[in-house]
């Protein structure tokens, strides 16, 4: 596991699509697509892999992850949901992001939120998000050597990576149970406030 700082970096953790790279113009699918394409290329885990694809754009409209378009262009606005939608679709169902991002959908709509900064705040959290994971995983490498090391005769590297690879999925499925909770806890409000 000497090689996980080169897997870290050829992650491309810190890739977000930030604000100054969307454009103020609308834009159409194709042009959609290729700006997430070439921005999200570097994190692809491998060539075939796809980032964003018509079918994916045209199901996030029907299934109402993002507030409907006008004349077949895609404002700033729906750029920076497709952007949230891409990072949370990675641990959420499709029903969770729907039911998540609803409120901000209704509020773009209203215009009672100012998204830019909502945006803003969200690629801030990712960049210390970026940080505290390189030294969480610096943390997790130690704790399995230390374990792998005390229980195994003969300290195969194999045994100790599927060690990690276990450590590494047990945690994400942590924050994505707590994630779950806090989608469900957005049912609870609503259904709470329909039955007043």
């Amino acid at each position: 596991m000497e090689h996980i700082n080169q897997i870290i970096n050829s992650l491309g953790l810190e890739t977000s699509l930030n604000l100054e790279e969307i454009p103020n113009i609308d834009l159409y699918m194709d042009q959609v697509i290729q700006l997430f394409e070439n921005k999200f290329n570097d994190t692809k885990r491998n060539e075939d892999e796809k980032i964003l694809t018509k079918t994916m754009i045209n199901n996030y409209a029907k299934g109402k992850l993002i507030f409907p378009i006008q004349n077949k262009k895609y404002s700033k606005e729906h750029l920076i949901l497709m952007s949230l939608i891409y990072q949370l679709k990675g641990a959420l169902s499709i029903n969770d992001i729907k039911v998540t991002l609803d409120g901000v959908n209704k509020k773009i709509i209203k215009e009672e939120v100012n998204l830019d900064s909502f945006y803003s705040s969200y690629l801030n959290l990712t960049s210390q998000n970026v940080a505290d994971f390189k030294g969480d995983i610096e943390e997790r490498v130690k704790d399995v050597k230390e374990e792998i090391t005390e229980n195994e005769k003969g300290n195969s590297p194999y045994l100790e990576q599927v060690l990690m690879i276990s450590s590494l999925v047990h945690m994400s499925n942590l924050y994505r149970k707590v994630a779950e909770k806090l989608v469900d806890d957005i049912v609870i409000e609503k259904e709470g406030k329909r039955q007043k």
